[in-house]
């Protein structure tokens, strides 16, 4: 089917509001903190819940798409969020709050990442890596918005209202979200549930470009959480000693590159997908160099920081394009994929924090254009090889 400007950026509005609730936490932790009595370990175990329910969400509720009906799948798990964020609105004790945290991560996410299989799964072959990647840049906007809104939202009225305002707009989402998803009937012969999950590791086993595209994701969202995650530390140190609403703002300057590597699907469509790969690749080895001389220049960090945030979307929208370009399992596919997004950007963190520690941002930096020149390297190297598929081993 053919997807209208109208349509996409409500599609993409819907993925941005959805994605975000599994971010709005973290810049409120020292709030729900206090509210509930928590000690930092504890509150720590907030982000911990929702990261976590966005993993099982990958692995047990995503692939549901490839079984399904998925318009109604999608109001399904709409309307079950709702419950869960009225449920964080409502926690008065740690142990529903967690709960709540969780479910809002496995809803979150599976709905975001459905919304991108089911385009994916009705859009024509030659429009494909378009509508992926208008999703993708609501997606964006999701991630590095969820902080900015949530802290306002939170200045103004607290921080339960966040949750309770995110939970009317779900409500009402559900309710123009309707029409506006393509109709993607399920398989005639749909897999058993057990089966279904298990095909998972066949797809990892047949499609060459999924495992490629797949480490070179992990690679881009370790540099890419080595950088975000040490930031922070630097910019909170001298010489800069910024506040953190100032170092959340950089976020915001990251929103331009990221927004403009839309147009990678567009590119992947027309068969230029190695060609925005290779790019994408070398400015993101290239990105380290402004971002090198940020204990000098706020400008020269700004500057690498849209290099950076460009190289690393356009990347994820072609990956995204090509893992997808056969319609084959769309769901199942963007679980797998998604995979190794979540393990790259939990070791980029854990690496960064301890890399700074040990050797501030020179080493940072350094490592960071490591794993960088690691995953053109490895491009270079898996380009030599076919792309070969058994699509019987999915079906």
């Amino acid at each position: 089917m053919s997807f209208s400007t109208a349509r996409l950026a409500l599609l993409a509005a819907s993925a941005a509001l959805c994605v975000a609730n599994v971010y709005y936490a973290q810049p409120l932790l020292d709030l729900i903190a206090a509210d509930l009595a928590l000690d930092r370990a504890a509150a720590g175990a907030i982000v911990t819940a929702t990261q976590a329910g966005s993993v099982l969400a990958l692995l047990f509720l995503v692939p549901l798409g490839d079984r399904f009906d998925r318009r109604r799948l999608l109001m399904a798990q709409l309307g079950a969020l709702a419950l869960a964020l009225a449920g964080i609105w409502a926690a008065q004790r740690p142990g529903p709050l967690l709960a709540a945290m969780l479910l809002a991560g496995l809803l979150g996410t599976a709905m975001t990442q459905g919304l991108i299989a089911c385009v994916a799964a009705s859009a024509a072959d030659a429009e494909r890596g378009r509508v992926v990647g208008a999703v993708q840049g609501g997606v964006v906007l999701g991630l590095l918005g969820a902080r900015v809104v949530a802290g306002a939202i939170a200045d103004l009225a607290g921080w339960r209202t966040v949750y309770a305002v995110s939970a009317a707009a779900t409500v009402l989402l559900a309710a123009v979200l309707w029409r506006a998803l393509p109709a993607v009937p399920p398989p005639s012969r749909p897999l058993p549930y057990r089966q279904l999950i298990g095909s998972m590791a066949a797809l990892l086993r047949s499609d060459r470009v999924l495992r490629q595209r797949g480490i070179i994701a992990l690679l881009m969202f370790a540099v890419f959480n080595i950088f975000w995650s040490a930031l922070a530390l630097e910019l909170a140190g001298p010489p800069h000693a910024l506040p953190h609403t100032a170092i959340g703002a950089f976020g915001l300057v990251g929103l331009i590159g990221a927004l403009g590597a839309m147009r990678a699907g567009r590119l992947a469509d027309r068969g230029h997908g190695d060609r925005t790969t290779g790019a994408a690749l070398l400015l993101l080895c290239a990105a380290w160099l402004p971002l090198a001389f940020t204990p000098a220049s706020l400008v020269a960090l700004a500057a690498g920081i849209v290099a950076l945030d460009l190289a690393v979307q356009a990347l994820h929208v072609t990956n995204q394009s090509l893992i997808l370009r056969t319609g084959v399992a769309p769901s199942r596919m963007i679980g797998c994929y998604m995979l190794f997004y979540a393990a790259g950007s939990g070791a980029g963190a854990l690496a960064a924090t301890a890399t700074h520690a040990a050797g501030g941002w020179r080493l940072v930096c350094l490592l960071g254009a490591g794993v960088s020149v690691a995953a053109l390297l490895f491009w270079l190297a898996a380009a030599r090889e076919p792309a070969v598929m058994n699509e019987s081993a999915v079906r």
